[in-house]
């Protein structure tokens, strides 16, 4: 009898021990319950436990980088896409994360897949394609408005993918080949307006100066003469045929 005692007594410090010490990391938190009651957040560290009394949940405050799964949406305009999204965020009060909603990581997931698709829906393609920033800030700030009352914070929200049907993907490509066609029609144009006007500056000033366009013949000899080429071309001045020309035109008035 005396040598049972003393081995009761060391299973009950054990029992005692390993129900009543808990060891917390840095990032998380332990929610007291005594009695069913809340009394506190304690950790990181060491948590001392009053036995079938006291009982501790553990929160993670780390950042959670959760997948939203595709979401079948139809834009304002009617177009039916795959969308989904990776939302950030993180506890920040340990205590409302556990009382106010009975699994938090549960409930930001189906909160995220209906606002996903409500706010898609309320865009065109157009704008669901080239203004993703803004419609990220905008799921951002309505998930944390909601989770608020959680003691969750919505850190970042971003749009991953956006999948087009096989005959719109077509139509895109399409859309964008004839744009690249009227930039490329709007360029030669452009050219060519330039080049114009070039061209007829220079006729100005070869009508006010005439040295200039003989000039010009002789920078045309110039390069010709630098390149193999087997066809000899001279210039000759219209100058040259201007006093034949008034000849005739005299002798065709007699």
């Amino acid at each position: 009898m005396s040598l049972f005692t003393p081995i009761a007594i060391l299973v009950l410090v054990i029992f005692f021990l390993s129900a009543a010490l808990r060891i917390l990391n840095e990032y998380e938190r332990g929610v007291i319950f005594r009695l069913g009651r809340v009394i506190a957040a304690k950790g990181p560290g060491l948590i001392i436990l009053i036995p079938l009394i006291d009982k501790m949940v553990k929160v993670s405050l780390r950042l959670v980088a959760m997948d939203v799964d595709p979401q079948d949406v139809i834009t304002r305009d009617n177009v039916s896409v795959k969308v989904n999204a990776v939302i950030y965020f993180r506890v920040i009060d340990p205590i409302k994360a556990i009382v106010e909603v009975e699994n938090y990581s549960y409930a930001m997931s189906q909160l995220a897949q209906t606002t996903l698709r409500s706010v898609c829906g309320q865009s065109e393609l157009d704008d669901l394609l080239a203004e993703r920033e803004k419609i990220n800030t905008e799921l951002q700030e309505i998930l944390d408005t909601h989770t608020d009352p959680w003691g969750i914070k919505v850190a970042t929200v971003e749009l991953k993918h956006i999948d087009l049907p096989g005959e719109m993907q077509r139509a895109i490509a399409r859309q964008a080949e004839a744009e690249r066609e009227r930039r490329a029609k709007v360029i030669n144009a452009e050219g060519e307006y330039q080049a114009a006007t070039k061209l007829a500056e220079a006729s100005v000033i070869i009508e006010d100066h005439p040295t200039a366009l003989q000039l010009r013949y002789l920078q045309t000899m110039n390069e010709m003469s630098t390149e193999s080429n087997s066809t000899i071309i001279f210039p000759i001045p219209i100058e040259l045929f201007k006093p034949f020309a008034r000849f005739f035109k005299k002798a065709d008035n007699e």
